[in-house]
């Protein structure tokens, strides 16, 4: 048995500073932050970026909006947005799916 130079007061010391670290650690659910409100915040994200797009091209239809670049990011950025809304919805009915098909 090696001697590392611990004595057994340090060694309790020790444990305590561990069990109040991990005391301070534990993740307590944030009640005004859930599930769903995370999707209707990212749904309304999405909705507010493909509005913005609409807008920007409108703009530049008009001759209101000059700079032909800015209108094709937020395009490709509502398109991005749109798509990706589209792959979590269907990875979530495929889990859905899964979910229902499980023997019980």
């Amino acid at each position: 048995m090696t001697n590392i130079g611990i004595k057994p007061s340090q060694l309790s010391d020790i444990r305590s500073a561990l069990l109040e670290a991990s005391k301070s650690n534990t993740l307590e659910p944030n009640t005004n932050e859930n599930f769903g409100n995370k999707i209707k915040d990212a749904l309304d994200s999405v909705a507010n970026a493909q509005e913005s797009s609409k807008v920007l091209a409108q703009n530049y239809e008009l001759g209101k909006e000059h700079d032909l670049t800015k209108v094709m990011v937020s395009q490709n950025i509502s398109s991005l947005a749109f798509q990706m809304t589209l792959n979590v919805r269907n990875k979530m009915l495929n889990a859905y799916k899964d979910i229902m098909n499980m023997p019980v």
